[in-house]
């Protein structure tokens, strides 16, 4: 099939070919169904055309079942004999078994590549949402981040954002007249959250080395494109933190890829697993940001394909920018799933032979009920679809064929160390050490000034000599008593100041004058 990822089968007897239009795969998709209908091996058929097509791709692997595509199918498998049948009853003539170039990462660095990023990348929305924070405690989030550029601070883990809140709780006055209103209860709300984040194992996510997006767009040697399959089956735990991270990662590739137009192929293929994690308890304002990328990011050349139970996961707006559909079978037990099933089949370009709604709750394990864009970008007809069978290995692979791919692969090594330079966190922690240095120093300097004040009123000077008597000196040693008195309460006004509240942030003032330039 030119310029196509054969599908499968589809027609009166399977025989005739379906297939998703490179041309066409940017305008993003949907794979749809029930719990053990299919959807795992589809979105797997699906990443190796995409390879083979020389596209890049990215995937969770939320049930551990991916990692199985760095491994060639194998003949001794017992679902051999099922899968030669069903190739040959859909006219399959060039399947075999192959192994694709796979790259393993973990947010947690176990079963892959640690994934990192760092706080001021992430931003304060998806951190809220990450957060599960109130409106008003997102405000102070933004001001903290407002202040970082300001200052130039660089936030980069979760030390700098508890830093720059405890500064901001310090000076809370001063920042409300600027910012609105901060409150001590927003900023501890704040912080306990960050400490369950830190407790989930989402610290390490936030360090650097930052993730480069380059080490996820490549082809291997025979031109392949990268399949990286990022390690969901511990994270699916904190199922926040999994949906902010990918949701994180969408935009990274909206920010950063150049604009393409309509290219013959997509520049990377992104599938959404358990995409309704990404809209529960979603704001309207974070919504509305997953539709614009979702609307834009096809002008960069990148396809988003969300992988879910059901289709009324996904809000509407979002989901009818999904040009290709594999629906597999959707069960009605209630009315909301009657419902959906409805909603579902409306979707659908009809087909004369066949109710789409009857075919979507009747279709088995392995079929499909499939709509693909065609020329123009003119939706397809629904067609009944025998999906094709996989070509790499059908499951997981053992630990010890994880750890030689991971061994093998030439980005071993590179993010495994953390990088802790200077941010916010050791600006703020030298500020404070300075001001209290300069505390100290005043504090010093007021107790000579008083202990020098007291040697006068014993009538002796401070190196210790007692004063003269003569008369001569009696009108000399007054002047210098007057002009002494004078300078010595000027000098305990300052001293005084600057012990206190407010001398402890003028000086924080003068030192933050320093480093408004990163």
């Amino acid at each position: 099939m030119a310029n196509e990822i054969f599908v499968g089968g589809g027609g009166a007897d399977y025989a005739t070919a379906q297939g998703l239009s490179l041309d066409y795969a940017n305008r993003h998709g949907l794979i749809a169904g029930a719990t053990g209908t299919g959807k795992t091996v589809t979105l797997q058929i699906l990443a190796e055309g995409f390879s083979n097509a020389g596209v890049p791709v990215f995937m969770a692997d939320v049930k551990g079942d991916l990692s199985g595509m760095a491994k060639s199918g194998d003949p001794a498998h017992k679902l051999h004999t099922p899968f030669m049948e069903r190739a040959a009853k859909i006219g399959f003539a060039d399947y075999s078994y192959q192994a694709f170039p796979v790259t393993f990462w973990d947010l947690f660095g176990t079963q892959g590549h640690p994934v990192r990023t760092t706080i001021a990348e992430m931003g304060p929305l998806l951190l809220s949402r990450l957060l599960e924070l109130s409106e008003a405690q997102e405000g102070i989030l933004n001001i903290a981040f407002r202040l970082a550029d300001e200052e130039g601070m660089a936030l980069l883990d979760l030390d700098d954002l508890r830093a720059m809140l405890v500064w901001m709780g310090e000076n809370r006055k001063s920042l409300s007249l600027r910012y609105g209103n901060v409150s001590v209860a927003s900023i501890g709300a704040i912080q306990r959250r960050l400490l369950v984040l830190e407790n989930q194992g989402g610290g390490g996510f936030f360090v650097e080395p930052a993730l480069d997006l380059d080490d996820m767009m490549r082809c291997d040697a025979d031109g392949r494109g990268q399949i990286n399959i990022l390690a969901a089956d511990v994270l699916m735990s904190s199922p926040r933190l999994y949906a902010t991270f990918l949701l994180w990662l969408l935009s990274e590739l909206f920010e950063t890829l150049p604009e393409v137009g309509d290219p013959d192929k997509p520049k990377f293929v992104f599938f959404f697993d358990e995409a309704h994690l990404l809209f529960d308890g979603a704001s309207d304002a974070l919504v509305d940001k997953v539709e614009q990328v979702a609307r834009l990011i096809r002008s960069k050349g990148v396809g988003v394909y969300f992988v879910t139970q059901n289709p009324d996961d996904i809000p509407e707006d979002i989901l009818g920018q999904l040009g290709n559909r594999v629906q597999h079978a959707l069960r009605a037990f209630t009315a909301r799933d009657r419902k959906a099933l409805r909603l579902a089949a409306e979707t659908y370009r009809e087909n004369p032979r066949f109710d789409i709604e009857t075919a979507i709750r009747e279709v088995g394990v392995g079929e499909a009920v499939t709509s693909f864009l065609q020329k123009k970008g003119v939706p397809g007809m629904a067609e009944r679809t025998l999906i094709r069978p996989p070509s790499s290995q059908l499951g997981p692979i053992t630990a010890a064929e994880r750890g030689g791919v991971m061994g093998a692969s030439d980005l071993a090594g590179k993010y495994d160390t953390p990088v802790d330079r200077r941010s916010a966190h050791e600006i703020l922690t030298e500020r404070a050490a300075a001001a209290a240095q300069a505390a100290e120093e005043a504090e010093a300097a007021e107790e000579a000034q008083e202990a020098r004040a007291r040697e006068f009123s014993a009538g002796r000077r401070y190196t210790g000599k007692r004063v003269s008597r003569s008369t001569s000196g009696t009108g000399s040693r007054s002047r210098r008593k007057s002009t002494d008195s004078f300078g010595e309460q000027m000098g305990k006004m300052v001293m005084k100041e600057l012990t206190g509240t407010t001398g402890r942030r003028i000086v924080r003032g003068i030192l933050g004058g320093l480093f408004k330039a990163r």
